[in-house]
């Protein structure tokens, strides 16, 4: 996550108790990715029946379905996307032990090669790899981060998903609400209600980029209209091939 406005203390103990915390954990790139899909293919389907001019209880009927079923699809794709990388942490990692135990001398050269190539040299190089070498977990770490990119720091299945389906419901319920509570121009504020969801959607994301806040706020509903345009042009076509036939 990049953060932007942050000083650091450079006094010696205040570096070694940051250092000394593991990295929280982010799932805000979840409810993101849950939010702009619940926004967008909810106000699609509300779009597309608007197009085709059918009556409001098949928007409510399909907006639902949607929320719930494709909202659950969501978590579930998530839950095992987040669980596989787990999983290869964990494959990698007793895979490393192994190596040590069977190949310490081989395993120490990849290490020396890694430093080598960060400009590591002589005395400075080799002291480098028998500090690495001498205690395993810092070893297996190096292993893990450099020669195959992979951290320690893992987030959770089960949080990643649950963060997606909320999001996902949440955001994916505010264009159907006018609809439900039968408001008089119920499209107009279904779209004013899902333009105000990708406005704040974006401004959230802005906090995981480095873009301003305006700009990606703006991006997200751009999208999302485009997005929506799309699906409301098909359910027009659609209406039209209908009624010539």
């Amino acid at each position: 996550m990049i953060k932007k406005n942050i000083e650091h203390s450079h006094h010696a103990h205040d570096i070694e108790q940051r250092l000394a915390v593991r990295p929280k954990r982010n799932y805000l790139r979840d409810w993101i990715y849950g939010g702009i899909d619940g926004a967008v293919t909810t106000f699609a389907i509300i779009s597309g029946v608007k197009g085709a001019h059918l009556a409001t209880n098949i928007i409510l009927i399909l907006g639902f379905a949607n929320v719930i079923a494709d909202g659950f699809s969501m978590a579930a794709a998530n839950y095992l996307g987040t669980r596989s990388e787990k999983e290869e942490y964990d494959y990698y990692e007793r895979y490393e032990r192994q190596q040590i135990k069977r190949v310490p001398q081989g395993e120490a050269e990849e290490v020396r090669q890694i430093y080598k190539k960060k400009g590591f040299s002589g005395v400075a190089l080799e002291k480098t790899v028998e500090l690495i070498t001498a205690d395993e977990d810092h070893w297996v770490d190096t292993m893990m981060q450099e020669e195959y990119g992979l951290s320690r720091s893992l987030r959770s299945p089960w949080q990643s998903a649950w963060a997606t389906f909320i999001s996902f419901m949440l955001c994916g319920l505010c264009p159907l609400l006018p609809f439900l509570f039968g408001l008089r121009d119920a499209f107009f504020w279904s779209t004013v209600s899902v333009g105000v969801v990708f406005l704040l959607v974006g401004a959230l994301k802005s906090l995981i980029s480095i873009e301003p806040m305006y700009k990606s706020a703006l991006l997200t509903l751009v999208v999302g209209s485009v997005a929506a345009a799309l699906a409301y042009g098909v359910g027009a076509l659609l209406r039209g091939i209908g009624a010539a036939g």
